[in-house]
């Protein structure tokens, strides 16, 4: 009987009422002492895993749960430690773990960017010149030893080489084979050995960067750096892990001497398919399958899947089989069974991480012992995603037809920037380096309070409206003290940037508990794109037109862009990305005239999303590009010359697309540069940009006051490569998680740095 296993990749780390979360910001505000935060996320540990094998996992995996971030963790783990931390040696602190990952006010913080293609983010290895890495404490060996005190034989999982050393940032790109092979390699080979001592058998390998782009000598590397692994370890099961997209070279990595291949059969369903059918696979090789949607909460389709694994049988002959999610499940909720409150027919296409991994035993079931076996929860399922799809939410015949017939003149500003610029120098007059925020202001526990009280009914709605209007007002006048020049209302009434939009649109559905990680203890909880998007009512023209009456300077009105709302949702399956992203867009042009008819000149429409989403393969970025510039530029384009266009990115190598930025035609784009310190600017450096633009002095995401020299020198290196009269100055994010006195000081900061380089180049321009 062939060999048939069940594995999960990674499991949610926060908890389903996010106890993590809370244990680790108890700790951070000296509210627990680090021995009970230690003692709770191991109560966590221990409840995730026996859940795990409870749902009938065969490989449930440990080295996945983390304090903050599983690459921090691989980076501590091998001793790379930036000299500010003050590191003396040995196992790393718990304390000086947390200051890289969030700086504190002797050290800013490494740098955190996202996680591939996803809305995870992760924070950047530094590779310090003469830094030598060595093997601090073998992280995955103390995950093992715990579950098997548990009783659980549980399968190490760890951050590939390769991937690791692609993540990593400080060293030159013809070092790179070199660090692999001589300096990394002997450390994971430790780290296997130590494992192969305690008992382990198999061990995952993350190595999700074999679906981007790999060269032919990259390959080469990697053969020599596996041969070395398995060599160290001949007792190990070695399964290299890949997920997000279709492997690069396939041919090349069936070779690899290793006992199991993993490959993502959703979001690289036809490419590695097709590799499938023309190459094979090796007859002494686990084969691994991603078969559940480990990004999104729709229920599987299991008889697709099913009928998938028959069509992979008739041409393959693995030495046994895994199925698995495509990738972690930290990128969905963890349990579904928590939401009472959606739409029946929505409730019953619903799958968080508990119900995925029972889709997974219903698979194994299915595909071992025959599909008559489990033919009643087929019927089932199959039912429930036929009733959902013929629901009459799903479609709305009148958008598609209108956004069918939008002509070129609905994706255009009626006058090039130029002048556009002209016109508004003289509306808005604004002095040499204007300051702005990005938009949020401090969702501080009186604002939080107010808002439950709210929703539970305990507040009317007129007086929530009186508390936001006070708290809008009292923030008006905070801005105006320290002297900012374009003020924002601060976003009191909203919980999150999509979500506060999503629940005035059509489309869109909410759950109460489906949080998932977004960086650290930050949680989003994503809404639901279960339909045809449409606008109905103006959604924040009265609370920017209030704003805007307390105060002689100019207010911006604040959205989010249409990519940004498909990115951080999850979102229908059964229409193509760039129809969703056109409804989106064409939602919020009428916001957007909306905002311009009510007297709000600048208006920013957020995209901090846009470059997380660029596909992992160079040969698809065009398409996706494309359908972002044109689902912006169709919520922009109907404004006047005069309003002002800003938008809003983060956490990016823009450099990627510098030109995609460009062609979204913002009147001012304010983008991070701070937590890379600094590096965005070289991007700037290399090509000319002739539009507004604010690169983010400060890191927003660190609770450290940044220093007036710190953000003068990030200031002064991007006014060698990008004009004066076109430069604002403002924080590199929103001000939502921060506390007031840390924003005041830090703006004041802000505000004294453009005061002096303006008086600076003044004189210069004016010479």
């Amino acid at each position: 009987m062939v060999n048939v296993y069940t594995s999960n990749l990674g499991y949610p780390r926060i908890g389903k009422r996010r106890e993590w979360k809370k244990a680790l910001e108890s700790h951070w505000s000296g509210k627990i002492e680090q021995a009970e935060l230690e003692e709770r996320i191991k109560t966590l540990r221990h409840e995730y895993l026996h859940t795990q094998v409870e749902k009938g996992v065969d490989l449930p995996p440990v080295g996945d749960f983390t304090y903050y971030d599983h690459v921090l963790d691989t980076a501590v783990m091998f001793g790379l430690i930036p000299k500010r931390f003050g590191h003396d040696g040995g196992p790393v602190s718990l304390d000086t773990y947390f200051a890289m990952a969030r700086g504190n006010q002797k050290a800013v913080a490494c740098e955190m960017t996202k996680w591939f293609d996803t809305n995870y983010h992760y924070i950047v290895p530094e590779w310090e010149e003469e830094m030598v890495p060595t093997l601090l404490e073998n992280r995955p060996l103390r995950a093992f030893r715990e579950a098997k005190r548990w009783g659980i034989n549980a399968k190490p999982v760890i951050l590939g080489p390769f991937t690791f050393l692609k993540l990593a940032k400080g060293f030159h790109p013809d070092q790179f084979s070199r660090l692999l092979l001589d300096t990394l390699t002997p450390l994971y080979a430790q780290v296997l050995q130590e494992l192969e001592a305690a008992g382990a058998d198999w061990i995952q390998l993350d190595e999700p960067a074999f679906v981007t782009d790999v060269t032919a000598a990259e390959m080469e590397w990697l053969h020599t750096a596996y041969s070395r692994l398995a060599d160290a370890a001949p007792g190990l099961r070695l399964l290299v892990q890949t997920y997000f997209d279709s492997v690069s070279a396939y041919s090349d990595l069936i070779r690899l001497p290793v006992h199991g291949i993993g490959l993502d059969l959703v979001y690289g369903r036809e490419e590695n398919l097709a590799s499938l059918q023309k190459h094979g696979f090796p007859e002494d090789k686990v084969l691994a399958l991603g078969l559940i949607d480990g990004r999104n909460i729709w229920k599987t389709p299991l008889q697709k899947q099913l009928n998938l694994l028959e069509e992979i049988r008739e041409i393959v002959s693995p030495a046994a089989w895994m199925l698995q999610p495509s990738c972690s499940l930290l990128h969905v909720p963890v349990d579904a069974a928590e939401e009472q409150e959606l739409p029946s027919e929505l409730a019953g296409v619903i799958a968080f991480a508990h119900e995925k991994l029972d889709e997974l035993s219903i698979l194994k079931e299915g595909f071992l012992h025959g599909q008559a076996v489990v033919a009643e929860v087929l019927q089932e399922n199959a039912a429930a995603i036929e009733t959902f799809d013929q629901a009459s939410f799903r479609r709305i015949p009148e958008i598609r037809k209108e956004i069918a017939n939008l002509t070129s003149t609905a994706f255009t500003r009626s006058h090039p920037f130029a002048e556009r610029q002209e016109q508004q120098e003289k509306f808005y007059s604004f002095p040499l380096f204007p300051t702005t925020t990005i938009g949020s202001f401090p969702q501080s526990p009186e604002v939080r309070r107010a808002r439950k009280k709210w929703r539970t009914g305990e507040w009317s709605e007129e007086r929530y409206r009186e508390f936001v209007q006070k708290e809008t007002a009292r923030w008006i006048g905070i801005q105006e003290e320290i002297g900012l020049d374009v003020l924002v209302h601060g976003e009191f009434e909203r919980t999150d940037m999509v979500e506060y939009f999503s629940d005035k649109l059509t489309g869109f559905s909410f759950t109460k508990h489906g949080w998932v990680q977004s960086y650290g203890s930050r949680c989003v909880k994503p809404p639901i794109i279960h339909g045809d998007v449409a606008f109905h009512a103006p959604m924040t023209a009265e609370m920017s037109s209030y704003a805007q009456s307390l105060t002689e300077k100019k207010v911006k009105g604040m959205l989010t862009g249409p990519t940004t709302m498909i990115r951080w949702s999850f979102v229908r399956d059964d229409l193509p990305e760039s129809e969703v992203a056109l409804q989106i867009g064409y939602a919020l042009r009428q916001e957007v005239d909306a905002l311009e008819s009510s007297g709000i000149a600048i208006i920013q429409v957020d995209e901090p999303a846009l470059r997380e989403g660029l596909p992992l393969k160079k040969h698809k970025w065009k398409a996706y590009l494309d359908q972002a510039v044109r689902a912006f530029r169709l919520a922009t384009s109907s404004v006047q010359p005069q309003t002002q266009i800003h938008t809003h990115m983060c956490y990016s190598e823009f450099h990627d697309i510098i030109d995609a930025i460009q062609t979204l035609d913002a009147d001012v784009i304010s983008i991070e540069s701070s937590r890379s310190h600094g590096e965005l600017i070289h991007a700037f450096e290399e090509k000319t940009y002739p539009l507004g633009i604010g690169l983010g002095v400060y890191d927003i995401h660190s609770p450290r006051i940044p220093t007036e020299a710190e953000m003068l020198q990030t200031v002064e290196r991007a006014l060698r490569v990008l004009p004066p009269t076109l430069f604002w100055i403002n924080p590199d994010c929103g001000l939502k998680t921060r506390r007031e006195e840390e924003v005041v000081a830090s703006l004041q900061k802000m505000v004294q740095v453009a005061q002096a380089i303006r008086q600076q180049w003044q004189k210069t321009i004016t010479s």
